[in-house]
């Protein structure tokens, strides 16, 4: 049975107030719910409006605002770029993907380190810091391959999404473009 959504209201003086402990809770106490895996909402207290994404981007931008940053400037300008551009729903479903993937990889990693160390099995940052240094180079060549094949991946998508545009337009003629099989006088002729 599916756990039932906490739901955190958000009143006009920006406090949150969490419905079930019936007290205010600061972003922080969000970021904590995130980080346990607890399902709940964020909405507004006046209009009903979901907000819950919009303070999900607030701790993000909070977390990228202190000590170490997990998106360069670099990535972030080329995320920007995809709002509004034809592949924005492609990018949004790639990145989860990955994120997905990456999830996966880290949750194998425990299940196989509790078989190993069984339940004297050290903190979740430690022991991911343990087998970085372990496997560091092998690592770096996987994760290396990975963003390579992932790359591709998507150059491919772009490829194939620009074919496609290609071919549904081809009968089209734009201005300024020859239809197919006119000829334009004295650029075709010879």
């Amino acid at each position: 049975m599916p756990q039932p959504s906490r739901l955190i209201k958000k009143y006009p003086n920006r406090r949150l107030y969490d419905t079930k402990t019936s007290a205010y809770i600061t972003l922080c106490d969000v970021k904590d719910m995130v980080l346990n895996c607890e399902v709940f909402s964020v909405v507004d207290a006046k209009t009903g409006d979901d907000l819950t994404r919009s303070i999900l981007l607030q701790i993000i931008l909070e977390a990228e605002s202190g000590g170490m940053p997990l998106f360069s400037t670099d990535l972030l300008a080329q995320m920007i770029r995809f709002y509004g551009h034809a592949t924005q729903g492609m990018f949004g479903k790639y990145l989860e993907t990955n994120i997905k993937a990456f999830t996966d990889f880290q949750h194998k990693l425990q299940e196989q380190s509790r078989g190993f160390y069984g339940d004297n099995q050290p903190a979740h940052s430690d022991l991911w810091s343990q087998f970085l240094n372990f496997q560091g180079p092998a690592m770096q060549t996987m994760m290396g391959a990975y963003v390579e094949q992932s790359r591709k991946m998507f150059q491919q998508m772009q490829d194939q999404l620009q074919q496609q545009t290609r071919t549904m337009f081809s009968g089209m003629p734009f201005p300024g473009q020859p239809a197919e099989g006119v000829k334009k006088p004295g650029v075709d002729e010879k």
